[in-house]
């Protein structure tokens, strides 16, 4: 099913609802080239949730499987993945993101201060963009955690694991590492400012 036969009229608005995610990342991007600073962002990704991964979050929640549905119960047909450097880096990019006047901040969860039981770590924001009537997804997380999560995720939707719980125990104590690399990697970030 191709992403227009899902979405259906809709589709026009979550391309334009992602065009307008990235035009703010590149905004902020310029700004910081413009005061000669060093970006905040390493790098970025945006996408609209394809039809077979919404169908099953649909299916996930028992809820029916339709475009009307799926914009209107599910936060994150459209997503974008900011990926930073530094933990200092994700708080600067949300600051500067619930600036935005054309934004209305809907939910902040933040997994970097609270992190997961299984040791995932990043920033959630559920925002809506009133003039598309959109709702979308923004994660802001370190390359490290970047990393870390797309493992994770490859586990969590994979059936039939073998040794699945020394797995899991492992990437927890990954996760742990990963967290203190990106916690000393900051300390000397911010040892060299000083200077």
């Amino acid at each position: 099913m191709t992403y227009e036969e899902f979405y259906g009229d809709n589709y026009q608005k979550l391309e334009m609802a992602k065009e307008q995610l990235e035009h703010m990342i590149e905004v902020l991007q310029n700004q910081h080239l413009e005061e000669k600073k060093e970006s905040n962002i390493a790098y970025y990704k945006s996408r609209i949730k394809t039809p077979e991964s919404m169908t099953e979050k649909l299916k996930r929640r028992r809820l029916p499987i339709n475009a009307d549905t799926a914009l209107h119960e599910v936060n994150d047909a459209v997503g974008i993945r900011i990926i930073c450097s530094f933990f200092d880096d994700i708080y600067h990019v949300s600051d500067w993101i619930q600036n935005q006047e054309w934004i209305q901040i809907v939910k902040i969860k933040d997994y970097i201060a609270c992190p997961k039981e299984n040791g995932y770590r990043s920033y959630h924001m559920i925002i809506f963009l009133p003039e598309l009537k959109v709702t979308a997804e923004i994660q802001i997380r370190t390359i490290a955690l970047d990393f870390w999560a797309s493992l994770e995720h490859q586990i969590k939707y994979k059936h039939h694991i073998e040794n699945e719980e020394m797995i899991r125990a492992e990437l927890k104590r990954c996760a742990d590492e990963i967290a203190s690399v990106d916690l000393s990697m900051q300390t000397i970030k911010d040892l060299i400012q000083l200077r």
